[in-house]
Order: C-alpha cells, then structure tokens, then sequence
C-alpha cells in the first residue's frame, strides 16, 4: 500500500539511513580543507580542491546509475552496495600518505553517496505516493544533511582536542558499519511500491509515458521540458555554491584567525540550518507550489554568500550561514520533489538519477570554478561570483520552470505514429 501512515515504520528506518549517509559525507566538511594545506602542504586552491571534484564527478556518476540500476535490480541492492564502496573511504583519509589517496577515497565516497543516497530517496517516493512527496523529500533531506552537520561539528571538535587524523575519520567508519547493518538485515525492497503507483497511473499518452528508453529519459529531464530542465539547472546551481562553501570556508575563516572550534562551528551551522528547515519547506511546497519556493530559496542564498564575501568576522559569518542555510531548505526538498511530479512513476527513478547527475555535478563546476576565481583572484571574489551565477539561476527557474507543477504531472513524448502533443517545450 502506497502513503506514509501505512509505511510509517519502513520510512523511519530510511530516515536513519540517510542520517548515517549525511555522516558519512560529514565526516569531511570541517577537516579535509584544513588537512589539505596543513599535512599536504597545498598552496593552490585548485589544487586543494580536486577531492571535491572527484567527489562531484564519481557521485554524480553514480546518481545516473543508480536510477537505472535500481530499476532494473530494485532498491535495496543498489543501497548496499553503496554501502559496501564506502567502507575503505576513512582509512584511506587516516593512512593516507600523499594527496593522491585523499582524492581517491573521496572517489569512492562519491560512488558511496550516489548509490546510497539517491537510493533513499527513491524508496522514500516508493512508499509515500504523490501526495505527500514534498514532506517525504523534506524529511528525507533534513536527516541527511542534520547528520552532515553534527558531524562536522563533532570532528570539528575532535579535531581541536586530538587532532585532525585520526579521531575525526574513526567516526565515519562507525557509521558506514552501522549503516550498512541497518541496510542488509531490517530495510525492505520498495519497487515493488512504484510499480503499484505506475499501474494506477493513467492517462492519454500512458504507453509512451510507461516505456521511455534511457536516453529518452535523459533529454527530458536535462533539457527538453521545461519543469525538469529548469529543476536540473537549479540543482547544479545549488551544489556549485555548496562545493565552493565546502572547499573555501574553512580557509577563509583560518585564515582571518578563526580557531578549529569556531570553524568547526560555521562548518555545522550552514547544513544544520539546511536540515533543520527541510523539515517545514518540504511540506510547505506540498500546499503552496513548487516554483517561487525556489526562487526565493536560490535569492536567498545569493543573499548569503555575497555576506560571507564581505564578512571578516565570526558573527558575520555566522549570519552568512545561517542565510545559505535558509535559502538552500527551502530549495533542496522542493527540487526533488518537483521532479517527481513531473515525471512518470515508471522512470522517475530514472528522472531523478539525471537530475542527481546534473545537481552533484555542480560540485566538480564549484571545485574548478571558485579554485580558479580563488587562486587568481583571492577568496571573497570567488564568492562574489558564485552568489551571482546563483541569483540568475533564480531568475531562469522564474522565468523558465511552470507555475503548477506542484500537483502531479505527467509529460513526454507522444507514441510513434499518434498526433497527441508531447507538452515538453
């Protein structure tokens, strides 16, 4: 039976999963930055960021992937073996002995959270139906990035007391052998949940809409429709300032005498923030739409990185974070959402996979992007121009992405040889 009452158990259990994948991801946010200039002695900003750009580059990878896997294999496969990938990720962070194995765990941990965490959020959508998709992703999303951010301040703190190796990292590989427990012996398989939705969906074009190819899949959501276009677009977006916040904050705050402690703090407050407010946007783009949440999410976030850049301070910058936070809640949950009322319970799990390719690519275009900016120019203009590519990002969902798509839709291509409108333009 589809809805969250009947699988209220199911959907608690994928709660904490996904809590444990945010920690894993965590585990990273506060130390790596320092350990790159402080053990590896990195002087160049593009440099020290190739681990986020292997991170963005393998997980958006897998993000694709795991759509199509995970309709082919089911859900509960595709969400252990991402598990399984992550399991020599802290111990190369730990004995790592050149930066060369730095960015290879963080290979392995983007495969790990391309698998694990799109998988979550497919199983979430199996079980809940269309109707309360928002809060699913809300909910979904705020456990995810809550565990990032008590992470990052508990190895921020760890950090400070015994140093940035190994203490840190021994609490990511508590995590994965917990996760990857929880995953084999209590979660259920959940496709069978997005099959009975897909029988219960019809409507005039149902043959097309039930048996799009992979590459059909692709163009519509990348960039034949506008909704799901507009989304992806937005996804990139958001995680380009993310990688850019990942990367360059912790710099910037040590470099203007901030102690690991205060980093440590800073680190947490943007995704805990983040979280936190998933809790209320997710819902609240169920009852209110979709389209000006994002935007208004996107603006804001602007609004917060051009603070950062011209901050020099630790309350300032805690305000910048706390308006990034804001700003990223109220479009995380919403975007995902958006994609699944748009796209067809038959390869929405497929849909979301291309719109995680674009969305977490974003973070290889911030590493490239702002170590340039950074390296050629200093920080804080790195910042200034990642706050103005998200702000026209805004503006083009405003502009592009339809107004209704907060209730159920359904789009693609006409059967060969029918004369019925595709919808996409």
């Amino acid at each position: 039976m589809l809805g969250l009452r009947q699988n209220l158990a199911q959907f608690i259990l994928l709660i904490a999963v996904n809590a444990l994948v945010g920690g894993t991801l965590g585990q990273e946010r506060t130390i790596l930055p320092l350990l790159a200039g402080g053990v590896f002695h990195l002087d160049r900003y593009t440099s020290a960021l190739t681990y986020i750009l292997a991170f963005g580059l393998s997980k958006a990878a897998m993000n694709y992937f795991a759509g199509t896997l995970s309709d082919r294999f089911g859900r509960k496969p595709v969400l252990v073996a991402g598990w399984l990938a992550a399991i020599p990720v802290p111990f190369l962070l730990i004995f790592g002995q050149a930066w060369a194995w730095i960015v290879g765990a963080n290979v392995l941990l983007g495969i790990s959270q391309g698998l694990t965490w799109s998988t979550t959020v497919m199983m979430k959508m199996d079980l809940v139906g269309p109707s309360r998709r928002g809060l699913a992703m809300g909910l979904n999303e705020a456990a995810g990035y809550l565990g990032v951010a008590a992470t990052a301040l508990a190895t921020g703190y760890l950090a400070s007391e015994y140093g940035l190796r190994p203490a840190p990292f021994l609490l990511g590989a508590a995590f994965i052998g917990l996760g990857l427990g929880l995953s084999v012996v209590t979660v259920r398989e959940t496709r069978g949940h997005s099959l009975l939705e897909a029988r219960a969906h019809v409507d005039a074009n149902e043959h097309a809409h039930g048996g799009l190819t992979d590459r059909q899949v692709f163009t519509l959501t990348s960039f034949r429709d506008r909704s799901l276009s507009s989304v992806s677009q937005a996804g990139m977006v958001n995680n380009l300032n993310d990688g850019l916040a990942w990367g360059l904050f912790p710099v910037l705050f040590a470099g203007a005498g901030l102690n690991l402690g205060q980093i440590g703090i800073l680190a947490a407050t943007y995704p805990a923030v983040w979280g936190a407010g998933q809790l209320f946007t997710g819902a609240a783009s169920d009852r209110w739409g979709r389209k000006w949440l994002i935007v208004a999410g996107m603006l804001t976030q602007s609004v917060g990185l051009a603070t950062a850049a011209a901050s020099h301070s630790f309350r300032p910058w805690l305000a910048s974070a706390v308006l990034l936070g804001v700003g990223t809640a109220m479009v995380y949950p919403t975007l995902l959402a958006a994609i699944g009322d748009v796209a067809h319970p038959a390869w929405r799990a497929r849909s979301v996979g291309v719109y995680r390719l674009w969305r977490d690519g974003g973070f290889a275009v911030g590493a490239l992007l702002s170590g340039l900016l950074a390296d050629l120019y200093g920080i804080p203009a790195a910042i200034v121009a990642v706050a103005a590519v998200t702000a026209a990002s805004g503006l083009l969902v405003a502009f592009r992405m339809r107004g209704n798509d907060h209730a159920p839709k359904v789009e693609g291509p006409a059967p060969a040889g029918s004369s019925a409108g595709t919808g996409p333009s």
